[in-house]
């Protein structure tokens, strides 16, 4: 079904999905995330359309909200964006560029940051566990990347060996001392081969893989690997998910030198892992030093 939607004042092309009428053979198993589905062919940012959709719904007189795991997707964006106000970058129609609406009231304010890493573990999950195998099981060559190198950049980065592949965004909106709403971007290259010369580190799962993915597959597994970690989460199991995040978190471990963002000075430390706010842990010959998202960068 085709159809159009004006929204922010344009008009953008909006694709409705039946599952029903979807191959099944690249159905998710997820009950809830990806059932409710938009897909566009240009948006200027998924989070954005996410927001406002949240918030025209509270002004309705129905005040009826979007089901919880509607999904939002773009097949490009013009104004993507990334951490703290950088900009995500993609090749039209060649990546996913796609936005979640969840509704974690039941998770406590302080604790937000495991709903971040319980998104990061499910890009790896997607790519680790659902892609990888079955690449190598067709016998296409891998470029020798194993599971093992596909990690987590704190602080929700997805890295295969020293290079990016996947990004997060979540936006949360809070009542008290609990979320309201929190919407889920995510960015993952998927067959682009090209990256501009000012994203160095850039790569995708194509190129990486040496194979082209079936986009709708590749975003119907992802589906299953969030709603599996999302739920893990709603179950309280906290000390599980922040383990396995450490466990996966690049450069862990490893001797590493960074650049302090303030002055450009440098400094080399060893990643202990994440404290509950979801600040880096550095040792360092002064001891163990906690630093914030952007306060520092690893030079690779």
């Amino acid at each position: 079904m085709l159809d159009y939607v004006k929204h922010a004042s344009q008009t953008y092309t909006l694709v409705l999905l039946s599952r029903k009428s979807q191959d099944a053979s690249f159905m998710s198993n997820a009950l809830f995330i990806g059932k409710v589905y938009y897909r566009f062919d240009e948006l200027p940012s998924t989070n954005d359309w996410a927001a406002d959709f949240i918030a025209s719904s509270q002004k309705s007189a129905a005040k009826t909200r979007p089901p919880e795991g509607t999904v939002i997707r773009a097949a490009n964006q013009t104004a993507g964006k990334g951490q703290l106000g950088s900009r995500w970058q993609s090749k039209a129609g060649e990546n996913l560029l796609l936005s979640i609406i969840l509704y974690p009231n039941w998770l406590p304010a302080q604790k937000q940051f495991y709903l971040s890493m319980s998104v990061a573990l499910a890009l790896r999950d997607l790519v680790a566990d659902q892609l990888l195998p079955t690449i190598q099981g067709a016998n296409h060559h891998a470029n020798g990347l194993s599971p093992a190198l596909v990690q987590i950049k704190w602080p929700n980065d997805l890295y295969l060996g020293n290079q990016k592949t996947a990004g997060i965004l979540i936006q949360n909106s809070l009542a008290g001392s609990s979320l309201q709403s929190s919407i889920v971007g995510i960015g993952l290259n998927v067959n682009q081969l090209e990256f501009p010369a000012e994203l160095p580190h850039a790569t995708s799962l194509a190129r990486s893989y040496g194979i082209v993915f079936d986009t709708d597959h590749v975003a119907e597994l992802l589906f299953s690997c969030l709603e599996r970690r999302y739920l893990q989460l709603k179950a309280g199991r906290f000390s599980d998910i922040k383990a396995a995040y450490e466990g996966q978190l690049w450069r862990k471990d490893a001797l590493t030198r960074f650049i302090r963002q303030a002055d450009g000075s440098l400094f080399e430390g060893v990643i202990n892992g994440v404290d509950e706010l979801g600040n880096l842990l550095v040792q360092t010959e002064n001891g163990v030093n906690t630093f914030e998202v952007k306060e520092i960068s690893p030079i690779l």
